[in-house]
């Protein structure tokens, strides 16, 4: 087994005993768990000191995955999806499957499908959504490249991740979309 299944199944693991791992994103460096274990979402807002009303962003594999824990799409879904320039997550209504821990206070769930081959081979491999949240303390700036991940937040995770840490090319964090169900759009972070 090569270096990056050997991760992918660490990583995994780890999520399935509800652990928080440190991992590279198709964004910026994140912390995850499993969305779906309540105790390990509530461990990510301890480790990055954030406030519980503010809610994380899901990634999960595809539009199948996306559907399980959303009612309803709207119906121009595909279409915007096929636009998207950069990573952007979506804003959707109609959250279901997901502990209370994940969805917004106003009803909402921030959702992105990773095209990141690290993330979707994880998230195919576990078969559920994973919490993606800047791997930074709350307020302060994310981490654009491994090499700027705290110390802090190094000893607070249960794993990290060793893959694309030499990585040296900054990234920024996604693009953020509100859809409403008629679907209309509302950019929330450009």
């Amino acid at each position: 087994m090569n270096q990056f299944l050997r991760q992918i199944q660490a990583a995994d693991d780890e999520l399935l005993v509800g652990n928080v791992i440190l991992y590279p994103t198709d964004t910026v460096w994140g912390i995850g768990c499993d969305a779906e274990n309540a105790q390990a979402v509530r461990k990510i807002y301890k480790i990055k000191e954030r406030e519980e009303s503010k809610s994380m962003i899901l990634l999960v594999a595809d539009k199948q995955m996306l559907m399980r824990y959303v009612k309803q799409l709207p119906e121009n879904f595909d279409e915007l999806v096929a636009q998207q320039e950069r990573p952007t997550t979506y804003v959707l209504s109609e959250p279901q499957n997901l502990p209370k821990e994940i969805i917004a206070e106003d009803g909402t769930v921030a959702i992105r499908i990773t095209d990141d081959e690290f993330c979707h081979r994880l998230i195919r491999h576990s078969g559920r959504p994973l919490v993606s949240t800047s791997a930074n303390i709350s307020g302060e700036p994310a981490p654009k490249t491994f090499a700027d991940v705290s110390e802090v937040i190094k000893e607070r995770v249960d794993f990290v991740v060793n893959w694309r840490r030499d990585d040296e090319m900054a990234s920024q964090p996604s693009r953020i979309v509100k859809l409403s169900p008629d679907g209309q759009q509302t950019v929330l972070r450009d």
